[in-house]
């Protein structure tokens, strides 16, 4: 029988696989991978909300069907627009964190592009700035490529100010957002 605790250990040797794999596609990316790889293999409440030290979190870069836009959130709390995603909240699967996460802020039906494994899209480690009970930390964010399956017709949530298709060749029209721009830069490459 399987218990939490192995699920949890089970699931962070799979991502440190997974970022393992980004970091042979990425090596220009190699420390942040490193940093990422560290933290998973020593932080045994890596997927605790409330692991100040930092916890893994789950994103989705969610294209439309042509591939042409990315859905964007106006993040309320940090007021900038970012991809969808979320906290783990204790879930190792971060395939399936980023996919619930997509699915609540947006309503919309999704397919998980590249393996069913999740091959891992980006990464990224950001400060979350301190707020109400909550320290500053920083979230070890896990990117993945997904598309939409149906209709377009996005529902905004509470979570957020606004959602908007943004064409992914004009991403700095609406942000200056690095890690949004390289995501955009590794998209159309994909799509060359």
């Amino acid at each position: 029988m399987s218990t939490p605790q192995h699920n949890k250990l089970s699931g962070r040797r799979n991502l440190a696989a997974a970022l393992g794999d980004y970091r042979t596609r990425y090596p220009a990316e190699a420390a942040c991978c490193d940093r990422f790889i560290n933290f998973v293999n020593t932080e045994p409440r890596c997927y605790e909300r409330d692991c100040w030290a930092g916890h893994v979190t789950g994103a989705a870069w969610l294209v439309n069907r042509a591939g042409t836009h990315v859905l964007l959130t106006h993040h309320r709390k940090l007021g900038m627009w970012l991809q969808l995603g979320g906290h783990s909240d204790g879930d190792p699967d971060t395939v399936a964190v980023a996919m619930r996460e997509a699915l609540e802020e947006s309503g919309l039906q999704i397919k998980l592009l590249d393996d069913p494994a999740g091959r891992i899209f980006d990464i990224d480690i950001h400060p979350i700035p301190a707020r109400k009970a909550d320290p500053d930390h920083w979230h070890f964010d896990v990117r993945l490529a997904m598309q939409v399956v149906d209709s377009e017709q996005f529902v905004v949530s509470e979570e957020s100010i606004d959602l908007r298709w943004v064409p992914i060749d004009s991403l700095q029209e609406v942000t200056q957002e690095e890690t949004i721009l390289r995501m955009g830069q590794k998209w159309l490459a994909r799509m060359a």
